[in-house]
């Protein structure tokens, strides 16, 4: 690769630091890193696998590719709500393995500098909490960041496995 092709590559990457997804799940306001994701589809026909988890929906085809699909108020132990024009799909990918979140609505990319972000607390572990790599502060507001690698954890990578 030409010097100019790195160093081009590299000012990608350093411009997706510090930069979030954030969307509602109920109350609480989630944020990916924007790193983690490949792209943001609307809802697609979703394949039904038997015998997974119940949050995870099933398997979309995304141009060839077979994506395992997860509703993620599910995957958060929430109330399932009927899905509509703003639902729509999270495609992540991380460690060689994609997965899309099925949320509510996505609502705008933030840069939150490190120093806004602090390590969540230690107790009252419950689903979504050990989920939750930081907890950062923009816009006055608490955004609730999530670790990818944890939440497309060894179900979704079996779900995965069990299409291919």
């Amino acid at each position: 690769m030409e010097q100019n092709q790195l160093e081009r590559l590299g000012e990608q990457e350093d411009t997706q630091l510090g930069r979030y997804l954030t969307f509602p799940v109920g109350e609480e306001t989630f944020a990916i890193a924007i790193r983690c994701i490949s792209e943001i589809i609307g809802m697609y026909p979703i394949t039904r696998l038997p015998d997974v988890p119940k949050h995870v929906k099933g398997i979309i085809n995304l141009r060839g590719k077979i994506v395992p699909v997860i509703d993620i108020r599910l995957k958060f132990k929430k109330p399932a709500v009927a899905y509509d024009e703003r639902t729509c799909i999270i495609v992540l990918e991380t460690g060689g393995l994609a997965a899309g979140l099925i949320v509510d609505s996505v609502s705008e990319v933030l840069s939150i500098p490190d120093e806004e972000i602090v390590a969540p607390p230690e107790y009252g572990a419950t689903a979504q909490n050990h989920y939750i790599c930081g907890i950062g502060s923009a816009e006055g507001k608490v955004k609730l960041i999530l670790d990818v690698d944890k939440l497309l954890d060894e179900e979704e990578a079996a779900a995965s496995a069990s299409v291919l």
